[in-house]
């Protein structure tokens, strides 16, 4: 073992720059702002509230063997893996996992636990409820001797001690006296230092006690014995043809997505999210339900394809990005790839939408509020946990789930109590994605969990695109007016149908319907009826049937019969029959119509509003220009700027490593400063840092202190620990425990 360091702040020193970036990634509120040197970066570490976040990072077995070093104080290795119930090769890889996060670290006299540790994790998960080891420990011989000259009044107090959490008190039992003094079973114990005295009558079991109680270990169980997960048996390729065929579907719906909400983007709620209305019609559009639709939105905006930015009119709306482009042009399995991605790395949580927060209001999809920190590790681990099950195997139905959420209980024990909705939500969004299929990690999905960030060579999108079918350019018209595409069309293709025709049914085959409606809604976008005639032509393996050909040519007939104008507005027709139909029809009363001459009508009603109530109507009107030719135009699409928060996973690792690499530069300099620096403190960060190294080496320092009269005074002191703007140290001159604020705090030098 290494020869050790007298504190911390010296261990982190003496590190190597690379291991230094892995603290900081690991712990990355160490680096917010960035640490003036190793000094400062080891008080930080020491908080509460960094501290809990650390020991949020740790698996059971890992808490177990830092509650057990908690308890030894300083010890080494071997003494260690001896208190802790597991193999030697397991304690001593958390062991060197518990260093690289600085939480323990190698004094001169053995391993300790960082101070405060042990404070912040009282009472959680991986406790023991032993105690500290008393300041003069006692051998395990020693123990077991002193056990066994116990009454069995005695021994019976002692385990009802240890079972009540190490701690009692006096009560009227004396408590300097010797074993041949003791009159009650309480003093039995006292004088043979098995109760240790705490003063103010309080008395605490030491930790070599309580062990020796439980046979030598801080657990009666083994604490590396990871929960199994059952599974049962489904071919590969089977799964794999179920997810592939679900991430297809994923990809394609989420292109329909924003095709629609680049023509007609739906309005931003004043929160930033998306109104239940426009999610229900979304879901409408994309022929899925609700929460179904709410995980395409959101994944969508975490992969940076849509953002809040003004429509035409100048109102907040959702639109698609500049980035849409490019990834349409992307093949289907690189666009997969790029939305996984970015919905292992969202904290996003769209399983809460449609729910009730505490409040009682229901949470909507893209609020700035629907992110929790926890999602994105739990949606990591839980896929980590599939990708354990060998291939041909998948998670047992009713009780794989159950024990998936066991697993990462055991890998996080400490983290929230809506773990079980996280790892339920992350299971079903992986089934929608095609992540997974009917239960199991779909083949190609492994490397996508092996690097889910994309900066190694591990690229799912080859072994996803080998299990894709390759798009067609074709359809085949049928006499009743649909059109069956015969596998998946080609995107372009696809979206000028999905214009032209209603989808009828999803499968292998896609059948489209036309109908009039469907027709006039692309005349409306500005197709002719020869453009119609020669795109049905073109794309069709089959003759154009004459039913077909009829339909286009009866709705082109009479498309733009009926004339709309800007007057407020006016209609005109040279056919005299059809304004007399329109001024006539009770639904048109609220319209303001009135004959201005047999083949004019005019209205009160503002044109963007009379155009669809004429078409509910049954008409068929085009806005007419100020020549009177036909105003018809194909909208364009709409787009707004990629925000720059919505990098990539890849780009974002990246960032981070660079920001920390300046981090680690930074501290480095200010090492250097400190080893020019005076042996006295006198800045507020370089006292705190030097009172924190005092807490790590249990050496005195003197203190210039500011009392409540203004006077500067010196005092000698022991600190033994620095956590919230309070010192709390031994003065001995004092012969007590003193507060001290560190705000007051002139000076610190050594003693």
């Amino acid at each position: 073992m290494d020869q050790g360091f007298r504190s911390l702040a010296d261990q982190l020193r003496s590190w190597p720059a690379d291991r230094l970036s892995r603290l900081l990634l690991a712990r990355p509120d160490l680096a917010t702002p960035a640490p003036h040197d190793s000094g400062q970066l080891a008080a930080r570490a020491a908080t509460r509230t960094s501290l809990v976040r650390a020991l949020d990072q740790l698996s059971r077995c890992e808490l177990t063997v830092l509650d057990a070093l908690v308890i030894a104080g300083q010890t080494t290795v071997d003494r260690l893996s001896s208190m802790v119930a597991a193999d030697a090769s397991t304690v001593a890889a958390a062991l060197t996992h518990l260093e690289d996060l600085a939480l323990a670290w190698r004094a001169v006299g053995g391993l300790r636990a960082l101070t405060g540790v042990g404070d912040a994790m009282r009472g959680g998960p991986g406790m023991s409820g032993l105690q500290p080891f008393a300041p003069e420990p006692l051998s395990a011989e020693e123990v077991h001797d002193r056990l066994d000259e116990l009454s069995p009044a005695a021994r019976t107090m002692l385990d009802h001690v240890a079972a009540a959490g190490g701690e009692a008190t006096t009560g009227s039992a004396r408590t300097t006296i010797t074993p041949a003094q003791a009159e009650t079973p309480a003093e039995e114990l006292i004088s043979r230092r098995l109760l240790v005295s705490r003063g103010g009558g309080h008395l605490f079991l030491p930790g070599e006690v309580g062990l020796a109680l439980r046979g030598g270990r801080t657990t009666a169980e083994r604490v590396d014995v990871r929960p199994e997960v059952p599974t049962s048996r489904r071919s590969a390729s089977l799964v794999d043809r179920a997810a592939s065929g679900a991430a297809f579907e994923a990809c394609r719906r989420v292109e329909l997505l924003l095709d629609g909400w680049g023509v007609t983007p739906p309005s931003a709620l004043r929160s930033g999210g998306l109104g239940v209305r426009d999610l229900r019609a979304t879901a409408a559009q994309l022929q899925v339900d609700e929460p179904t639709a709410a995980l395409l939105v959101e994944v969508a905006y975490a992969a940076g394809l849509v953002t809040t930015a003004a429509d035409p009119d100048g109102n907040p709306a959702w639109l698609p990005t500049e980035l849409v482009d490019v990834w349409l042009e992307q093949p289907p399995a690189e666009r997969w790839l790029a939305l996984t991605r970015a919905w292992l790395a969202s904290p996003r949580m769209p399983g809460l939408v449609g729910q009730r927060d505490p409040a009682g209001k229901v949470w909507n999809a893209l609020v700035p509020e629907l992110a929790g920190p926890f999602m994105a590790e739990t949606r990591r681990m839980t896929l980590e946990v599939l990708a354990e099950i060998p291939e041909g195997e998948v998670l047992a139905s009713g009780t794989g789930p159950a024990a998936v959420l066991a697993r990462l209980g055991w890998e996080r024990p400490r983290r929230p109590r809506t773990r079980a909705d996280q790892v339920a939500w992350t299971l079903g969004e992986a089934e929608a994605l095609g992540v997974v299929g009917l239960g199991g990690l779909a083949s190609y999905a492994r490397a996508l969990v092996a690097d889910p960030s994309g900066t190694g060579d591990a690229d799912p999108a080859p072994l996803l695109g080998a299990l894709l079918p390759e798009p067609v350019d074709h359809v085949l018209l049928q006499a009743d007016l649909t059109a069956v595409a015969p596998g998946p069309l080609e995107s372009g293709l696809a979206r000028t149908l999905q214009l032209i025709a209603d989808v009828e049914s999803r499968g292998g085959a896609t059948v489209y319907r036309f109908t009039k409606d469907s027709v006039r809604r692309a005349m409306d976008r500005g197709w002719t009826a020869a453009e119609l005639h020669d795109l049905l032509a073109r794309v069709s393996r089959t003759p154009v049937p004459q039913p077909l050909s009829y339909l286009v040519d009866d709705t082109a007939r009479t498309f733009g019969s009926v004339r709309v104008g800007y007057a407020a507005a006016y209609l005109r027709s040279d056919d005299e029959t059809t304004l007399a139909e329109l001024l006539a029809h009770t639904s048109a009363e609220s319209l303001g119509l009135r004959r201005l001459a047999p083949t004019v009508l005019v209205s009160t009603t503002p044109i963007d509003v009379l155009l669809p109530r004429l078409r509910e109507l049954g008409a068929a009107p085009v806005v007419e220009a100020g020549d009177g030719t036909l105003h018809v135009a194909r909208p364009e699409s709409l787009r707004a700027r990629v925000p720059r928060d919505r990098r990539s996973p890849g780009a974002a690792a990246a960032h981070e490593t660079a920001r920390v690499a300046s981090v680690v530069a930074t501290i480095r300099s200010g090492d250097r400063e400190f080893a020019a620096r005076p042996a006295t403190a006198t800045t507020p960060s370089g006292a705190l840092s030097a009172l924190r190294e005092a807490v790590d080496e249990r050496s005195p320092v003197v203190i210039s202190y500011v009392d409540n009269r203004g006077v500067a005074i010196e005092r000698v002191v022991e600190p033994l620990s620095v956590e919230g703007g309070q010192l709390t140290a031994r003065d001995s001159a004092a012969d007590g425990v003193l507060t001290f604020s560190v705000a007051r705090i002139r000076s610190v030098r050594a003693s």
